[in-house]
């Protein structure tokens, strides 16, 4: 193929870029699971009795805080999570770790099956990418579980 029939195909430039509006030193440090809750309840869009939804903070190696992204919104019993979206922002935002949050509209802080199948998902594929999960929390109205905290991760 020539560099002029190259030049006549219609391909799309693929993009990526992440633009921090805060100072490394504005940054916030995550030192333990009530830190993420803090940000986690900071940044949560729908009440959390109303729907699930899933969230990703984005670490850097000090543990502050690059950014978030709210991965998905689901119903009152669940939620879809797309590995490849948490990874592609992660590497996006040159994160070094992640820290996942949901919540559970029910109230119920326990684990389901799904969630911790999903989090060793992530956790391995976090592993290949040198990109360290965490943990893991479910947020609920009143309190927390973490999966760190409770040597689930």
């Amino acid at each position: 193929m020539s560099n002029n029939e190259v030049n006549m195909l219609n391909i799309s430039e693929i993009e990526v870029s992440y633009a921090p509006n805060v100072t490394p030193s504005e940054r916030i440090r995550i030192t333990s699971s009530s830190d993420a809750e803090q940000v986690f309840r900071g940044i949560w869009k729908q009440p959390l009795e109303l729907k699930e939804c899933f969230y990703a903070l984005f670490l850097n190696r000090a543990n502050k805080v690059l950014g978030y992204q709210l991965i998905s919104i689901g119903g009152v019993s669940g939620t879809v999570v797309d590995p490849k979206i948490i990874f592609q922002t992660a590497l996006k935002a040159n994160a070094s770790s992640v820290i996942l949050g949901h919540n559970h509209p029910s109230g119920n802080g326990k684990p389901s099956e799904a969630d911790i199948q999903l989090t060793k998902k992530l956790k391995e594929a976090g592993m290949f990418l040198e990109i360290a999960v965490l943990d893991h929390l479910i947020l609920l109205p009143v309190g927390y579980t973490s999966f760190a905290d409770d040597g689930l991760i």
